[in-house]
């Protein structure tokens, strides 16, 4: 094996379903591997020979999980990034033109010049209850879409919905066994949950999306995590014009769980159902002062996760 690089590298990977495209930035080399078993370990010897500062790899829709299980497998620093983000940049730099090569040498010159965060990596059991999670939402979406396709299909059909729909149940009950016993299995996520399920509202369903989609909950300050779950207003303001602050970005996952936390906490919760009824009495929108709540509501799990303190109204 040649020798490694003396200074570090940015490298970009194209995630296609047959095929990677691999950029590292500060050398301008660019290659390709098959995307297999076989050509992922071959891409993962290559890059062995650089130090390497960060690799990114946009989300596609788990196609780069195999080459990102294999990265992390060799202790290799991988950031999985928004596409959106990508493309942004391109649009910054007036890059229009698109081939699987130019992707590749584009988001190896975002992951230098942006120069996004790389997280630790998890373990196995922490990718499992992911994807346990991940796997639950897709079934209630598919519940929703029969429960709509009941109301509009004829009567000859609604008997053969409705057994798919049991059968749907079924499988998110299921489901719902897996993750208990998963979460259970892994301490940290286990103390974690047991925390903010002390919070009136926030149920097993609500405690899981945390803990899987928002991992940075303890870790940030009030501002940020609010800004992770895409509750924070950002002002809209240009010379005379003043307009609404609104909310943007942020995990749509971990905003709609926390939506349906927060339904239960203003019936439930007397802190939160307070906080509600004295937006909604000075005038605000109604789906303003459940934004409110959301972001007060997370707020608080921020500082309980942090602290290792249970649910306490006078504390919170």
């Amino acid at each position: 094996m040649a020798s490694k690089s003396a200074s570090r590298v940015n490298v970009g990977i194209d995630v296609g379903k047959t095929r990677l495209d691999v950029s590292v930035y500060e050398r301008a080399v660019d290659f390709s591997a098959v995307n297999d078993a076989t050509g992922i370990r071959q891409l993962v010897g290559r890059l062995l020979r650089y130090r390497i500062e960060r690799i990114v790899v946009e989300a596609t829709g788990r196609l780069e999980q195999a080459l990102v299980e294999a990265l992390m497998a060799r202790q290799l620093p991988v950031v999985i990034v928004n596409p959106i983000q990508v493309r942004r940049y391109a649009g910054a730099i007036g890059q229009l033109a698109k081939t699987d090569t130019l992707d590749a040498r584009l988001i190896s010159e975002y992951a230098a010049i942006v120069q996004p965060d790389v997280r630790p990596p998890v373990s196995k059991s922490v990718r499992r209850i992911k994807d346990l999670i991940a796997r639950r939402r897709q079934l209630m979406d598919m519940i929703v879409q029969e429960k709509n396709c009941l109301q509009i299909m004829p009567k000859t059909l609604r008997a053969d919905i409705k057994r798919h729909l049991t059968h749907l149940k079924r499988q998110v009950e299921k489901l719902d066994r897996l993750l208990d016993d998963a979460v259970d299995a892994e301490a940290a996520w286990a103390a974690k949950r047991t925390l903010v399920m002390s919070a009136p509202g926030v149920g097993p369903v609500v405690a899981n999306t945390l803990l899987a989609d928002l991992p940075e909950l303890g870790t940030l300050g009030p501002r940020q995590i609010a800004a992770l779950t895409g509750v924070a207003p950002y002002n809209r303001e240009s010379g005379s014009m003043r307009g609404r602050r609104r909310i943007r970005g942020g995990r749509a996952s971990v905003r709609t769980a926390l939506y349906l936390g927060v339904m239960s906490a203003i019936r439930h919760n007397p802190l939160l159902r307070g906080f509600y009824l004295r937006l909604v009495a000075t005038g605000k929108h109604k789906k303003v002062a459940l934004t409110a709540c959301i972001r007060k509501l997370v707020t608080i799990l921020n500082a309980m996760v942090r602290d290792g303190t249970m649910w306490n109204e006078k504390y919170a």
